[in-house]
């Protein structure tokens, strides 16, 4: 008796986890990105002004950078910039596949050596959140809240635009207490 109620027990609390993690996910993906990206506007450089903490950036002391342009394979190459507290330019070169097309507002980018890159593996979530018509402004983060960026094409983002943009993710759930500010010099 006492091995049959301790099954029921682990069954049960089995169907509990899995049926939270789904509803997690599901709510996750509820998350809405913008329309449509014309991901030839989107191209070139854009400069980070802000972002939630993230394991790979913690090097990253001023001057962030991503500059995204098509590859011959039809993705987009991201290549990241950043120095160092010593000056040092960091550099790290990636690949983004648009998940939901058309619409290109759902991408996964991968890092990994370029020979493995194309499995479909370690890659992370950049979804499009909020982009503005001229494609000057854009706030990007992860489904699971977890990551966050506004991006200019100006080093430098009007204090009420990046005002905006952050006010729009905490309608979206996104904790900013956290919140980085880039340097630029």
């Amino acid at each position: 008796m006492l091995k049959s109620n301790f099954r029921r027990l682990l069954l049960i609390g089995g169907v509990i986890v899995l049926a939270s993690a789904a509803l997690v996910h599901a709510g996750n993906d509820d998350i809405p990105t913008v329309q449509q990206v014309d991901l030839n506007k989107y191209l070139g450089e854009w400069h980070e002004v802000a972002r939630k903490p993230l394991y790979f950036q913690k090097m990253c002391d001023y001057n962030v950078t991503a500059n995204y342009s098509l590859n011959s394979n039809g993705n987009v190459q991201v290549d990241n910039k950043c120095f160092d507290k010593n000056g040092k330019l960091n550099q790290s070169i990636g690949e983004a596949f648009v998940q939901n097309t058309p619409k290109n507002s759902k991408l996964k980018v991968s890092f990994l050596p370029s020979i493995i890159r194309w499995l479909p593996i370690a890659r992370g979530d950049y979804w499009i959140l909020k982009l503005d018509e001229n494609y000057q402004t854009a706030l990007v983060g992860t489904p699971n809240k977890k990551y966050l960026w506004v991006l200019s094409r100006t080093p430098q983002l009007d204090q009420s635009i990046l005002d905006e943009y952050l006010n729009y993710a905490k309608t979206l759930g996104y904790e900013l207490n956290d919140i980085i500010y880039t340097q630029h010099k």
